[in-house]
Formats: C-alpha cells, structure tokens, sequence
C-alpha cells in the first residue's frame, strides 16, 4: 500500500465511518486501537493519522490517551471530537465540562483565521456542523490559531499549521456536517498530499497478485453462501488461482426461490469462472433439525452448527488443503472487536466458529480490507452478474428466521413464493433502488378468510420495506398503496396456504429489521 491515513480508534460510534469517508476521497484508510504500538504506526509509514471520537472525558483517570510522541512523527495529524480535545490535553491546552450538551446540527462561523486554514479551504464563513459532546476546549494548546466557533464551543476547530497539526471539535464524517467531505478531502489530499489513486479496479489486480504469491501451488476451500462478500471472494480467488480453489455451497432449503440454482449457474459447471463448485443440497436434513422448533435463537443456533457439520463432512471428502478462504469484510473485522476499539457489536461468523475438523494450515480474507459498496464495486469489475452483486441483504440463518415459529417444507414453499412475488412487484414499480431492504416473512398466525365461495383458514404473509443508511436504525418505507394493494392481490391468489397480506411499519428501533 503505496499511501495510507491510518485512524487511531478511541471508541467511538462513527470511528467505521470516518474510514469510508476518506476512502471516498480514493484515499486508503484503516482503523487501529488506541492501544496499538506507536513503533507500529510508525513502521507503516501513514500519510496522516486522524484521531476519532470517543465516548470517555480527556482528563479522567483511566480515559483512552496516546503519546505525546505521537504528534513528533513528522505525518499531519487530525483529531475529530475527543480526538480534538486529547491533541489540546496532551500538548497543553484546557479541556473542561460545559455546561450544557452540545449535540446535534450546530450552527459553525469560521474566525479570521479560519478564513485561511488550509483544512477548511472552500468551507464558507457560517454553515452547519455535527456536534456530539459536553465535554470543550477551553483552551487551545500553545501555537494553535482558533479556526472555528460555535455557540457552545469556543474553540470548534484549530490548527497548528506548522506542525501539521489539526483538531474538529464536531464530526465531519457524518452527512450532517455541510462541509465535512470537503475537509476529509483537504486534509487527506491537500495538507497530506496524498495523490486519491485508491479505486476498486487496482485494489482488485492488486489483490489478485498478493493471492497468487501467499498461495502459491496451495489449494484452497471456501464456503460459498452465494452472499455478495463469498461471492465476490470466490470470484478474486478464481481469478488468481483457477482450479487450486474449491468451493462448497451447502443449499440448506431456506433460500430465496431459485437462488440455489442461480448461484450454481454463476459458479457451477457452466459458469465462466475457473473454480471446482460442489453444491450439497441438504434441506430434508435441515428440515428434520428444525422439527418442532420453534425459539428463534435455537434455530439460529442449529441452522450454524448444522452449516459447519455439513461444510466439514464436505472437507473431509476434499482432504487436507492449504487455506481456509472467508468472506470477511472490513465492518465484521471492527464490530468483532479486532480492528479497532469500538464496542464488540456482533461475533460475525467469518471472525468466530471455524470449523473444527477441517484440516487446513492458514487462513486468507481478501476482502478483509473492503466496505459492503466497495466489495461491490470490486464484483462488478470482476464481471459479477448485477442481479447476484445487488442482491438484497440476506441473513445466515436464511428464511428460517423469516418464518414465525417452527420451520417446515410447507411454510418454506409459501414465504418463498410470496417473497418472489413481492420482489418482482416492487422492482416492476420502479422501488427496488430506493428501498433499503425489502421481504416478504411468513406469521405464525392463521385465520378465517373467504375465497371464492369456500372459508379457508391460512396463513399471514407480513411484509417488510426498510430504508436505512447504515442498517444500526431503521424507518419503514413508504410504499405507495396502489403498489402494496396489487401485491396483496398476487400473493392471495397465486400462494395456496395465504389468506391475508399485512405491512409492517414498525422501525428500527424499537424493531429489528428481521422478523426473529
């Protein structure tokens, strides 16, 4: 990596974000612990380093610090919210309690030298920022210029220009700062003179070049779920090693309608991709697991255990290979708690339960370094057919948890036809761009209907449209009426077992996104 930013994590809840937005400038940037040797840091020879928010106070016992060392590197530094106040601690400045909580979109007026600060070049004289704290600076450390105000902070923004050094009190990685892209882009580009030739098509060759080289003559074994990110690792994988690399989709019966079929189409015999495809169509095994179970976490659980029993009996039919290939993303590496300092959010499947009966020597993730759109973009520039690279979000447990109660053949037939149904309708009117994530879930509910001129007694079909940003909260979409009156019309007629068509309006939260 010819050019990197690396962000120093103190725990904060957008330190991912901070991330992305560099890399919207074509900037690489990735994310460490606070805790991370500064030998390390300075080993990987940063363009610049950005210190992220945190949620602890500077001058506590015990609060996330760094070096003072850290700001003799000779890399511009940037520091945004708790990281603007740790550059003002550490190098002498004053930081104390305000008074009141500053949060929220936040009128900011640059001051004189504000005008003239290279970080906020093209940022005029009063716009609105993204504040999050109680905690200000009081005082900015010696040889810093005040830059910035707000109402509540007055030292919002300052710089030390001929040490490199800069702080923000507010967030400019959130969309609610006016301006903040176009400081990220001053600073990565214009102050760290990083030349933005990060893009998805050399991350690609590159990737391809480093497999060829850690491989070798190895062979190599991936689950392939047909997901977007084992898909697209299938894919770089084939394109650097061909036949060395074997992958086993394990159709466990709770996919969407057609899709075990369409993944083997892309991946199987007649694909156009260099691999060995083995397809285990185990759903009569899954269905006798999931008899009689109706607890959504216990079915969480065995449709896990049951993947990677039936993943290792394929493995042991294989023998011994080299590497263990997964579809780790950059957001499973830092919400599993291993690449930065942000709270453990979730034990993602690619970071935790390895098999344990696979013979296999090492592991490689060559999409470790990548976010869910740009994991994408590499898809399409691999020649990833669109309708598998923009797929709808999916869980691993599959319908199993779109399906109320316990999990059957039957129920798995309609919440798939219904779903086919919902998905044709709302693309067919022109909403499927728009719409966040959408499905149709099967209720546990039956009730009295009327067809024709017989009473039924059938099921619930309840659909789900969702727009969100980051998927952490969630609103319902508003689908227009006439839209969801012709699916309600399709799926009653058209699925046996359905009498009834429900919307769910419920967000995210005091809802999930899911069902179970």
């Amino acid at each position: 990596m010819d050019e990197r930013i690396i962000g120093i994590d103190f725990g904060g809840q957008y330190n991912q974000l901070v991330a992305r937005r560099v890399r919207e400038c074509n900037v690489y940037c990735e994310i460490y612990s606070y805790r991370t040797p500064l030998s390390q840091i300075r080993d990987m020879h940063p363009n610049g380093i950005i210190l992220t928010g945190g949620p602890n106070s500077v001058y506590e016992e015990g609060a996330a610090l760094c070096e003072a060392e850290l700001f003799e590197l000779g890399v511009p530094v940037l520091g945004l919210c708790y990281g603007a106040q740790l550059v003002m601690q550490v190098l002498g400045g004053n930081v104390s309690r305000g008074t009141k909580r500053e949060y929220g979109r936040t009128p900011l007026s640059l001051t004189e030298a504000g005008a003239k600060s290279p970080l906020l070049a093209g940022v005029p004289e009063n716009s609105i920022c993204w504040m999050s704290h109680f905690d200000y600076i009081r005082e900015a450390a010696p040889g810093f210029l005040t830059t910035a105000s707000t109402e509540g902070a007055p030292v919002a923004a300052a710089e030390d220009p001929g040490r490199q050094l800069y702080a923000l009190q507010f967030h400019p990685e959130v969309v609610h700062t006016e301006f903040g892209q176009q400081m990220l882009a001053n600073f990565v580009r214009n102050i760290c003179g990083c030349s933005a030739s990060w893009n998805m098509e050399d991350f690609a060759q590159r990737k391809i070049q480093e497999i060829r080289e850690q491989v070798g003559t190895g062979r190599v074994l991936l689950a392939l779920s047909g997901g977007v990110d084992s898909s697209v690792c299938a894919v770089l994988l084939s394109k650097a090693i061909g036949k060395q690399l074997t992958c086993v989709f394990v159709d466990h019966g709770l996919l969407r309608k057609n899709e075990g079929d369409e993944v083997e189409a892309v991946f199987g015999d007649a694909g156009k991709f260099e691999l060995n495809f083995i397809r285990v169509n185990a759903a009569e095994r899954y269905y006798a697991k999931l008899s009689s179970v109706t607890d959504p976490e216990q079915k969480r659980k065995i449709i896990g255990e049951e993947f990677i029993r039936v993943f290792e009996e394929e493995a042991k039919k294989i023998g011994a290979v080299d590497f263990l290939a997964q579809g780790t993303i950059y957001p499973d590496v830092v919400e599993s708690g291993l690449g930065g300092e942000s709270a453990v959010i979730k034990s993602h499947h690619n970071v935790g339960g390895l098999p344990e009966h696979v013979d296999f020597k090492e592991i490689i993730e060559p999409l470790r370094e990548l976010f869910k759109d740009e994991v994408r973009k590499v898809g399409l520039s691999l020649g990833l057919p669109e309708h598998l690279v923009f797929r709808q979000p999916f869980p691993g447990p599959g319908l199993g948890i779109r399906i109320i109660g316990e999990v059957t053949a039957e129920k798995v037939r309609i919440v798939q036809d219904a779903d086919a149904i919902y998905r044709e309708e709302i693309a067919a009117a022109g909403l499927d761009a728009s719409i966040g994530q959408y499905f149709a879930a099967l209720s546990n509910m039956r009730s009295v209907g009327v067809m024709g001129d017989e009473r039924t007694y059938d099921y619930a079909v309840v659909l789900r449209a969702v727009n969100t940003v980051d998927f952490m909260t969630a609103e319902a979409a508003e689908i227009p009426y006439d839209v969801l009156t012709r699916i309600m019309t399709r799926i009653i007629g058209e699925v046996r077992g359905v009498n009834r068509v429900l919307y769910d309006i419920t967000s995210k939260p005091p809802g999930t996104i899911e069902m179970e």
